[in-house]
């Protein structure tokens, strides 16, 4: 895999490829975006107002200069070719799991996340996911596409089996969806409207490999505007962080991602800053875990 030079990268995040232990790429995709466009913009945009988020987090206790992390840019994707780019994607996920390094993803739509998801299961085949969405995303077609940001959660459920995704903060989604999510068989665990429980699943799933995959619009409109498909009634930005301190009692994280910034839909930026600050805790979160790995 070529990976790109980049002269803006996030932050202090400035190690080599050769260098890191937890590498950033972003996907520049929203394809099958069904209602608003614009995520294919975020990782640059979050680059950029980067220059305004400090180095160290106060709730980590961590600064990103005590780590050697490296962002390697947008993927270079082919425009409109949605297999071709998810194949890309993959790829440039399996290289680097190959290099004994840990993948951060930026989105990009959520689709985005599935052959991420897909390699890292490849490498890790017990792999449990945790996802913080605000829309269930099982739905088996959308708009006649089975690979969609409305379907992918389905899709992934095929190859990691049951009782391996925990979802958390789910109000949207077509009735088939929340029917097939509590069936019997009990197919995935799923809280709706908030992360009542999280910290119960995050001590059950301590000391197997856990995937984390954050559609920012988990959070209410009124904190994220700046996303394709806003719903009203989700969480504060205090109940991510706490989030993220439940993340802390995972013993083998292995990769995650978060994804569904649009940055022209906010044109306040809030929802940009939002989406930079959630990024230092996510690379200061696997860096940390790495440390309980070695």
């Amino acid at each position: 895999m070529k990976m790109n030079k980049v002269d803006l990268s996030f932050q202090s995040c400035k190690s080599t490829y050769e260098e890191a232990d937890v590498v950033i790429f972003s996907v520049p995709m929203d394809a099958t975006t069904s209602f608003r466009p614009g995520t294919r913009f975020a990782g640059n945009a979050i680059r950029v107002d980067s220059i305004g988020v400090e180095w160290y987090s106060p709730y980590r206790e961590r600064d990103l200069n005590e780590f050697k992390t490296a962002d390697v840019g947008d993927l270079d994707l082919p425009i409109g070719a949605v297999e071709d780019a998810l194949e890309i994607v993959y790829n440039t996920t399996k290289t680097i799991l190959k290099d004994n390094k840990v993948p951060m993803m930026v989105g990009g739509e959520h689709l985005v996340s599935y052959p991420v998801i897909k390699a890292v299961f490849e490498s890790y085949p017990n792999l449990h996911i945790i996802h913080l969405d605000a829309h269930t995303d099982l739905r088996e077609n959308f708009f006649g596409r089975e690979l969609s940001h409305a379907t992918f959660m389905r899709h992934v459920h095929k190859f990691v089996g049951d009782k391996k995704i925990f979802q958390f903060g789910i109000r949207s989604g077509e009735k088939p969806e929340f029917d097939w999510a509590k069936e019997e068989s009990g197919h995935i665990f799923q809280r709706k409207f908030d992360f009542e429980g999280l910290d119960k699943v995050c001590e059950q799933l301590k000391d197997v490999p856990v995937y984390i995959t954050i559609d920012l619009d988990v959070l209410d409109p009124s904190v994220f505007p700046g996303t394709g498909t806003p719903e009203p009634g989700g969480m504060q930005y205090k109940d991510l962080l706490w989030a993220f301190d439940q993340f802390e009692k995972l013993n083998n994280l292995v990769a995650a991602d978060f994804v569904e910034l649009s940055p022209m839909l906010d044109p306040s930026g809030a929802s940009t800053a939002v989406a930079a600050k959630t990024l230092r805790e996510m690379v200061l979160l696997l860096q940390k875990n790495l440390e309980k790995r070695k």
